[in-house]
């Protein structure tokens, strides 16, 4: 009788069942590592590069769109001649703004409405043209002789309507506490620019109100933050004694820091030359309360507010010296934004173990 061959089962060891699946899950978490190092490095480049990068022009030029090359900024006869209006999109007290066209690109033409602050309107142009980088609305040309100054359009337009665009069909994907989070980074980073801009210490004087500071700026397609608005960027020198006042009134409410507000009480009548001057620390004052606008109400943001309780809370010091600088809110909004996307990417893998 033909013997049959005997085939002797072998049984896995009840110590190589981990052994193997400890071995997938270190691959996993390794490879999910490797891609959230990659990712934050990514984030971080963004962050560290140079303020005048490379798809920047040089001084007195400009590209945008898919052109390679730079044109130099438009004379008075090129706007003249070239761009066209199609429609007033906005008035504020200094200028009026078209939306205008200009080789069958759209962009933006503002003009000087107001002849007794044409001394705003030109420190405006002085600021956009010396502060042209990734933070600043590109600007295209100019004519000072009319009062004339043509920018870069963005759709989207002002911050203001950030919630509004939102909640369109199209962006409801960005409508996130990261989105959002990265929004309120971009802000922090315009204001440490500002304050270590190329001109010095400049203090962002247009924000009275939560809703005057998102009108200063401008969402674009991609979703990053731009300033627009730098006819009121007054120049802080501690070295030659120099601060600030934003403006000739007197400022009152919760939102301007507590150096701004008339230091004398009720009994006294408010008088521009009594008032005492003040640094870039009221920009900071401010940071807490347009970083909860950017927040909002999505899943996961009251989260993210309690991670920078500590960093808004000493934001809100009455003393601006206490204050932290925009460099170091700027550090922590980044540290928060990269421990978060850790969390976010790790419960998974906790589980596994």
């Amino acid at each position: 009788m033909e013997k049959k061959p005997h085939f002797v089962r072998r049984e896995l060891l009840p110590r190589e069942v981990p052994s193997i699946s400890l071995a997938l899950l270190l691959a996993a978490v390794l490879l999910l590592n490797a891609l959230l190092y990659l990712y934050l490095s990514k984030f971080s480049s963004s962050l560290g590069r140079v303020e005048t990068d490379s798809g920047l022009c040089p001084f007195g030029y400009f590209k945008f769109g898919a052109v390679k090359n730079c044109s130099p900024w438009l004379s008075c006869q090129a706007i003249n001649r070239e761009v066209r209006k199609l429609k007033c999109v906005g008035e504020g007290a200094v200028k009026k703004v078209f939306l205008s066209e200009w080789k069958e690109k759209k962009v933006v033409l503002s003009q000087l409405t107001n002849s007794e602050l044409k001394e705003d309107f030109l420190h405006g142009l002085k600021m956009l043209k010396a502060l042209q980088s990734k933070h600043v609305v590109r600007l295209l040309g100019y004519c000072e002789q009319q009062f004339t100054i043509l920018t870069e359009y963005h759709p989207l337009g002002s911050l203001r309507g950030l919630n509004e665009t939102l909640h369109i069909p199209k962006y409801k994907g960005m409508n996130t506490w990261h989105r959002r989070l990265m929004l309120a980074i971009d802000y922090v980073s315009v204001i440490r620019y500002l304050h270590s801009s190329p001109l010095g210490t400049l203090v962002m004087c247009d924000s009275n109100d939560l809703d005057k500071v998102l009108s200063q700026y401008l969402l674009t397609s991609d979703f990053h933050v731009l300033v627009n608005d730098l006819d009121a960027l007054p120049l802080v020198n501690r070295s030659a004694g120099r601060l600030v006042k934003c403006g000739h009134r007197e400022l009152q409410g919760e939102f301007v820091a507590p150096e701004q507000r008339w230091p004398y009480g009720e009994d006294v009548p408010f008088e521009d030359d009594l008032m005492p001057p003040y640094d870039e620390k009221t920009d900071i004052w401010k940071i807490p309360d347009v970083s909860n606008f950017f927040l909002g109400h999505v899943e996961g943001s009251d989260i993210v507010r309690l991670h920078l309780f500590d960093i808004h809370a000493a934001c809100k010091k009455k003393d601006p010296a206490e204050r932290p600088s925009a460099q170091e809110v700027l550090d922590t909004y980044s540290k928060v934004l990269t421990l978060l996307i850790r969390e976010a990417a790790m419960p998974g893998t906790r589980e596994m173990l």
